[in-house]
């Protein structure tokens, strides 16, 4: 009897963390919608010409925008293998390497909540810019 409440703990275990981790994944693929539309507002002309350092500080944008793209792939790619491990995870009958497994995943949920949350300072701080410099009229057009 007591085997089989261990064995359905450790699925129970195993099935929180498959969730947690889909919920990242989840979390990530919208990040992604997100930056494919910031990067297109930097890029846009949407924004009044004459402002004050307005290159320079699009050129910054750009570039911290390429460096969280950076961070979230190398944590995807960290949480995909992690999450391969886990079927092992329940193959095994090793609580150690059941701990070993957990101590991982809390890292990555500490690099996952880091990597988000400096992707939605960076998102908050470029939208309140580019929102006090959008062009307030629409451009004259050439008929």
């Amino acid at each position: 009897m007591k085997n089989s409440v261990t064995k359905s703990n450790r699925i129970n275990e195993a099935e929180e963390l498959h969730w947690e981790s889909t919920t990242w994944k989840s979390q990530f693929l919208h990040m992604e919608d997100e930056l494919l539309f910031i990067e297109r507002l930097l890029n846009s002309y949407v924004f009044e010409p004459n402002t004050p350092n307005l290159f320079e500080r699009l050129m910054d944008y750009k570039s911290r925008i390429k460096e969280v793209c950076q961070r979230k792939d190398e944590v995807v790619n960290t949480l995909s293998e992690h999450e391969s491990q886990l079927g092992g995870m329940l193959e095994r009958d090793d609580r150690f390497c059941d701990q070993v497994y957990f101590g991982k995943h809390d890292e990555i949920k500490s690099e996952v909540k880091e990597c988000l949350g400096d992707f939605q300072n960076l998102k908050t701080e470029i939208f309140n810019y580019a929102g006090s410099i959008l062009r307030k009229h629409k451009p004259d057009k050439k008929v």
